[in-house]
């Protein structure tokens, strides 16, 4: 029963997930680790980090962890646990392999109406807030402790953060370099 409801699951996160991987990230969360509670916050924010290193869309990357997860959770191993991975990821593709296909051919009809052009500019702050949750939905005390808790490891985790957000903003830092320099920062200052 856990594939109907992965597949159902990441069907609906495929179909309403405008923004792409990192816009889908809160959706994800919300259903894996709240609604359906297939996973832990921490078991989510692993998954979310092992997504941005590993080669692909953030999106796929996280249906296909949070489906193997979600299956080995519930007490299935090996093949079980790939096949609720293949489940999740053929199920968030799925819809836009559909609507990609109906889009294609009613865009290249109607692309000059206005409707259409005033449709995609009202598309754009939402796309920004779905960003903007995926960012404070990981702002957790998982990921940075609290003061009152670990002090050195919150204060360590902002300066990382704020690092990385002025490197990669302004100083125009490599995305990939700066990931592992924050890799590397957290391993030698915080263990």
């Amino acid at each position: 029963m856990i594939y109907l409801y992965l597949f159902i699951t990441f069907f609906e996160i495929g179909l309403f997930g405008f923004g792409g991987g990192y816009g889908m990230l809160s959706l994800i969360q919300t259903e894996v680790v709240v609604n359906h509670h297939w996973l832990t916050t921490a078991e989510f924010t692993n998954i979310v980090a092992i997504s941005q290193m590993t080669p692909g869309p953030v999106g796929i990357n996280s249906a296909t962890y949070c489906g193997y997860t979600a299956v080995s959770n519930a007490g299935f191993s090996g093949w079980m646990a790939v096949l609720g991975s293949v489940t999740a990821t053929f199920a968030l593709v799925l819809p836009s392999l559909i609507l990609m296909i109906i889009i294609s051919k009613m865009f290249l009809k109607y692309m000059n109406h206005p409707v259409v052009e005033y449709a995609f500019i009202g598309l754009r702050p939402a796309v920004v807030g779905l960003l903007a949750a995926a960012t404070l939905l990981l702002m957790t005390p998982e990921n940075f402790s609290t003061p009152g808790y670990n002090p050195w490891q919150f204060y360590i985790s902002i300066a990382l953060f704020v690092a990385t957000f002025v490197g990669t903003k302004w100083v125009k830092v490599n995305p990939i370099l700066m990931i592992g320099l924050a890799a590397f920062a957290g391993l030698i200052v915080l263990y």
